[in-house]
């Protein structure tokens, strides 16, 4: 029990000093009496650690899909996670509507090769229903060694019917940067995650694209589909590369400390050719600062179908036992002023999602290789 209180005043006091009153201390007081009274009456022996772990998870799910408590071992798979390799399926899980949903596959993932569409409902892994599953629980299942299967059941709009999937894990390796030299001197690059040296990388890329063209590019395209987010700052950097000054992208939470305004500061190296950036349901969070920022400032034509709508800052906040807390602490905001949060970023030019994915990016060349491209989309 003395883990228990430990926990708890820790979460209080340490990382809320604003809510200690009253009605804390009389529902901190019941909480430690129905875990008392459970303790020494329910019918079966408890894991008094269970227990609490259990009420933390169902007080942060109150607050929105996306803060969630890390019991170690939870904590290390986030780790792994972030470390950009790792055995699993490949997938951006997160909760909506109280459904485990996909956020986006990864890129040449054993999810992306089975078919896993952003928006699939995942209803049962392994036959257990996936009702009242926290997100890290799902990553934990999922996740496991090369090679090795796991089932999961998938509810998709517009089938009556369920799918049940069989994924064989394989490792998985997010590459950050594609780039790619198509016709008519137009560059292509793929960012699938931003990730430590996104914006370096991106650089580079560019440069290089520009190397083999033998010369400036004619334009290029920035294609964010399925990009599920990553790191803001990396984020905030790439829109520095294409606009010369401006607001970037609001983030504002509860406390002064929690909100800033970045702005463009280094009068980027790529303002001389058109860009058009393409999204779809699969692009969340910084992907749609990105795209919000560069529509914002006229400095792309965003083309695809509607984001994710993930405008939101997690914090994660490691606890003296080795567990965590991952907390939204604030929101992204647009240039204009709009929140992204739920609403999404909406493309300049709909091109719907087909089962062809060269779809849009057949679109987008369209639009680069046309003689009017640099009159409609604006350079820095």
């Amino acid at each position: 029990m003395k883990r228990i209180y430990v926990l708890l005043i820790l979460l209080l006091f340490n990382y809320a000093p604003s809510i200690a009153n009253d009605t804390t201390y009389e529902g901190l007081s019941n909480f430690t009496r129905v875990l008392d009274l459970i303790e020494r009456n329910y019918v079966e022996e408890v894991d008094p650690e269970k227990l609490t772990n259990s009420a933390i998870d169902g007080m942060l799910k109150t607050l929105d899909p996306y803060s969630t408590y890390l019991s170690p071992e939870r904590y290390r798979e986030l780790e792994i996670g972030t470390s950009g390799e790792f055995g699993g399926v490949g997938m951006e899980v997160s909760e909506e509507n109280g459904v485990l949903t996909v956020i986006t596959p990864i890129e040449g993932s054993p999810a992306e090769k089975a078919g896993i569409k952003p928006r699939d409902q995942i209803i049962e892994i392994e036959g257990k229903s996936t009702q009242g599953m926290v997100v890290q629980e799902a990553v934990r299942i999922l996740r496991g060694p090369s090679g090795s299967p796991v089932k999961i059941t998938i509810r998709r709009e517009g089938e009556k019917e369920p799918r049940v999937i069989t994924l064989i894990r394989d490792k998985i390796v997010v590459k950050s940067v594609k780039p790619e030299l198509l016709e008519n001197g137009i560059g292509y690059v793929k960012l699938a995650q931003f990730q430590d040296r996104t914006s370096q990388e991106l650089t580079e890329a560019i440069a290089g694209l520009e190397a083999r063209n033998g010369g400036e590019l004619s334009g290029l395209i920035l294609d964010l589909r399925n990009n599920p987010g990553g790191l803001l700052t990396e984020a905030i950097d790439v829109v520095d590369e294409f606009i010369d000054s401006g607001l970037i992208v609001s983030v504002k939470g509860r406390t002064q400390d929690q909100t800033r305004e970045y702005y463009a500061t280094r009068n980027g190296s790529f303002q001389t050719f058109p860009v058009v950036v393409i999204v779809n349901d699969g692009s969340a969070s910084a992907s749609e600062v990105v795209a919000e920022a560069l529509q914002d400032s006229k400095r792309a034509l965003i083309l695809g179908t509607k984001t994710f709508g993930k405008g939101s800052v997690q914090t994660i906040i490691k606890l003296e036992d080795g567990s965590g807390l991952k907390l939204t602490t604030a929101k992204f905001y647009a240039p204009s002023g709009r929140s992204i949060n739920e609403v999404g970023v909406t493309p300049d030019i709909k091109v719907e999602n087909s089962e062809d994915r060269d779809k849009q990016l057949e679109s987008a060349i369209n639009i680069l290789s046309s003689p009017e491209a640099d009159k409609t989309i604006p350079k820095g």
